[in-house]
């Protein structure tokens, strides 16, 4: 089995309108309402006769408005993510520097998850200056934050190609993406995980930067020569790092539009360092392109200062490695009762899986837009790897194909861990699920029979995974649940678990707990459950489809139940 595999899974078999609304994530129940008389209106921030366009700020305010609207939902068309505004108001910032043209979505959710939907085109100047990533690296105005090493995500340290010797993969860290805690697991490079890096905007909107290493930093093996030494090996030396540098913030001169993936979003920023500053790990390199940044995370990468056909990439988190065991998922369960590896090409096994076949009712309960299929081009496994592709195409009156299977009648079991091991698909409009659905819901109709949505991912919301349980009184858009923010879910393999107790049922991805949940006898979740794979469409949780779209897969390397 490779270590890297394809998992793509689409459920469709008719499991009548019970099931049907089994993975609803939006679905309200009385009068079905669409919103009408949608209108949007917008607001550059300093238009005036001198600067039609704005004011180089980038800012434009947005308001939106309809009859019988629950929420609206906002796409910018600058590949950053859907913005939820219940009021229909939301401010955006465009940071692309110049006078771009955006075509601006807004959706309007009513009652039943129907919606209704317009767009506005808008012209806006921005000068560059992104104060906006001042404010999120150093907490604002008179404030300073630490970040330390992301040890617990995948590729917290990693290196991949320029395109000169790696033009199909530039863009991410294809050669090596170092595992959860890895680096901070190994003696040679445990000094990396003990960085602190802090960055402080002050009173006159001046960056600074100051890494303390706690005497030591790891160096990369071909740069050891700056201070005299030769390990061989990557290794950590004593090096002193005291000193504040100043930042200067740039246009990145990197061309990111030429990435292949159009969900890929880079921020187009650029920090230099003064005083020939680093990120911890050191490879002879100042300058660091923001991949992306948040209140709480931080992705970068840089060229290697020697060897400029290599770029290194380093995560970051405001929350100490230190700390993170305290969060790890600790299993009960080390019995492996079950297990798909997806070793043999060709259709998945069918003494593991079933399909789905159809649209189902009102798309499968949701609204979805997909026919779920069994064909080859929807679903295979090759290559050690099962894939589950949706396509645009017509089929069967649906404008989509996709695929969706299932354990039921195959295998179905009461508590336990279920590991998933997958990389998702891109695109606004992709929904991929892994789930568990409640085996008795043909005598026990949804939501009573209980579900277990073990992953969801929505390619409006990139990078986001939701966690999320539905039973009676919470079901559809009241379901319970967590989010949590992983920055590679379409360019990196993660693990997705559920560990399975009686008195309460856990949620980790790459083995840190983001969602708890107490269980109970009361509730449904004491019986046997089935597994479900799936990637729809649209819906009312997948919400608008790039008119673009053409396909996208979702890849697994294995399915595996512990007890």
């Amino acid at each position: 089995m490779m270590n890297i595999k394809n998992y793509k899974i689409l459920l469709t078999a008719i499991f009548g309108l019970l099931l049907l609304t089994c993975q609803d994530e939006d679905q309200e129940f009385g009068d079905v309402i669409a919103p009408s008389n949608l209108t949007l209106t917008f607001e550059i921030v300093g238009v005036d006769a001198e600067n039609p366009n704005g004011d180089g700020s980038g800012f434009v305010n947005f308001t939106a408005t309809a009859d019988n609207a629950i929420t609206y939902r906002y796409n910018f068309g600058d590949n950053t993510d859907v913005e939820v505004a219940p009021s229909g108001d939301a401010t955006h910032r465009f940071n692309l520097t110049g006078l771009n043209t955006y075509n601006v979505t807004v959706i309007a959710s009513g009652t039943g998850g129907v919606t209704t939907s317009t767009a506005v085109s808008v012209a806006v100047f921005s000068a560059f200056d992104d104060q906006e990533a001042k404010e999120l690296l150093s907490g604002g105005v008179g404030s300073s934050k630490v970040w330390y090493l992301a040890a617990s995500e995948v590729g917290h340290l990693g290196v991949g190609g320029t395109p000169e010797i790696s033009a199909d993969a530039f863009w991410f860290p294809s050669f090596f993406a170092a595992q959860p805690f890895e680096k901070c697991n190994d003696e040679i490079s445990d000094c990396l995980c003990d960085d602190e890096l802090t960055f402080s905007l002050d009173a006159d909107n001046n960056l600074t930067y100051q890494l303390n290493n706690n005497g030591q930093t790891f160096f990369n093996v071909g740069h050891q020569g700056v201070i005299g030494e030769d390990a061989g090996e990557d290794a950590c030396f004593e090096f002193d790092t005291s000193g504040v540098s100043n930042v200067s913030l740039a246009p990145s001169s990197f061309d990111w539009s030429s990435v292949p993936d159009p969900n890929f979003n880079a921020r187009g920023t650029t920090m230099n360092f003064s005083n020939d500053a680093f990120m911890g790990y050191y490879v002879s390199s100042s300058s660091y392109d923001i991949i992306s940044v948040t209140e709480n995370t931080l992705y970068v990468r840089t060229i290697d200062g020697l060897n400029p056909v290599l770029y290194w990439y380093h995560k970051f988190s405001t929350d100490n490695p230190a700390d993170a065991g305290s969060n790890d998922l600790e299993t009960v369960f080390n019995d492996l009762v079950w297990q798909d590896e997806f070793d043999t090409d060709g259709a998945p096994n069918p003494a593991n899986w079933t399909y789905d076949i159809g649209t189902g009712d009102n798309g499968w309960g949701n609204g979805e837009s997909q026919y779920y299929t069994d064909e080859a081009d929807n679903i295979i496994v090759e290559d050690g790897v099962l894939k589950i592709t949706a396509k645009a195409e017509s089929f069967m009156g649906s404008n989509y194909t996709s695929s969706r299977i299932k354990t039921e009648n195959l295998f179905e079991f009461t508590n336990g861990r279920v590991e998933i091991r997958a990389k998702l698909p891109t695109g606004a409009g992709t929904w991929p699920a892994l789930w568990t659905l409640g085996a008795n819901y043909d005598t026990n109709p949804w939501p009573a029979c209980g579900e277990m949505d073990i992953m969801e991912h929505v390619g409006n919301t990139q990078n986001t995974i939701f966690s999320t349980m539905h039973y009676p009184g919470n079901s559809g858009g009241d379901g319970v649940g967590a989010n949590t923010n992983i920055s590679t879910v379409s360019s990196e393999f993660h693990t997705y678990t559920m560990e399975w107790k009686d008195d309460e049922i856990l949620f980790a991805v790459d083995n840190i707990i983001h969602f708890t949940f107490e269980n109970n006898e009361t509730l449904p979740f004491n019986s046997d459950f089935f597994l479900i794979m799936n990637v729809a469409m649209g819906g009312s949780f997948g919400g608008a489809i790039d008119p673009a779209f053409v396909e996208s897969t979702m890849e697994v390397d294995y399915v595996r139940v512990y007890q």
